[in-house]
């Protein structure tokens, strides 16, 4: 059982005061850094075959460890183990650990999935970072706020595009071109266009489109600050209670 313990309080990163747990935690991120790299080159060097080969090794050891010692954390006896699997972390654990193991077969290796499933591993950053844990409690205490934003949004993506589909000819009358083909052009349209992006591959050429496009650009404006200040008013609120924390203990 000792033994047991000490690794759950290594692994697990919110234990605060442990030497050792706070070097696994730097140790695990600079395995998931070193994971990434090879991902921003295209030739595939021997040494990525060696970086590969170490960090997945360690993610299969921090994987076996969490598992091991679940039911300390989840504290619901041997049900743990078979809970633990299918937690969120634990799923991210599993799915940045078999790119590296060969498991995929040749055809999907063709479509770059080995490379996509690596991407995954930046998601356990999550896990050993204290500000991008700070931010995730903030989204969740805010959730029902940035929800509501998000289903407005939403919904007027949903009618711009209508709108905008039926508006527009589906040919440029001037260049012959074609512009909004199909409704996903017009999402695709209305969704740029509310973030105030504007990439200016589709373009409204009738004046009903064009009213739309600066319409859905000045709302735009206030759908982007909406989320923004909700999420700044939180992270401060977040700060702010962890200062005092500190201060009480």
């Amino acid at each position: 059982m000792e033994l047991r313990k000490l690794i759950s309080d290594i692994v697990d990163r919110d234990r605060e005061g442990m030497g050792w747990s706070r070097i696994y935690d730097w140790y695990m991120l600079a395995m998931i850094v070193a994971s990434i790299v090879p991902l921003m080159f295209v030739s595939d060097y021997p040494i990525f075959r060696i970086v590969e080969g170490g960090t997945v090794a360690a993610f299969i050891l921090d994987y076996a460890g969490r598992w091991y010692t679940a039911d300390i954390r989840l504290g619901k006896g041997r049900l743990s183990f078979l809970i633990y699997p299918f937690t969120p972390m634990a799923v991210i654990d599993l799915l940045s650990i078999l790119p590296g193991l060969n498991l995929i077969g040749s055809q999907f290796k063709l479509l770059r999935l080995t490379r996509l499933m690596k991407i995954v591993r930046v998601l356990k950053f999550f896990r050993y970072s204290d500000k991008i844990a700070v931010f995730m409690r903030v989204i969740h205490k805010e959730r029902h706020v940035l929800l509501s934003v998000l289903m407005l949004a939403l919904f007027y993506i949903f009618v711009t595009a209508l709108v905008m589909f039926n508006a527009e000819p589906h040919t440029n009358p001037e260049t012959g071109a074609e512009t909004f083909h199909s409704f996903f052009d017009a999402l695709y349209w209305s969704t740029v266009t509310l973030t105030t992006v504007g990439y200016g591959d589709l373009c409204p050429v009738t004046d009903v489109g064009r009213v739309v496009s600066m319409l859905s650009s000045l709302f735009g404006v206030a759908i982007i600050a909406l989320p923004s200040g909700v999420i700044t008013a939180g992270y401060m609120d977040e700060l702010r209670q962890q200062r005092q924390k500190k201060e009480k203990e």
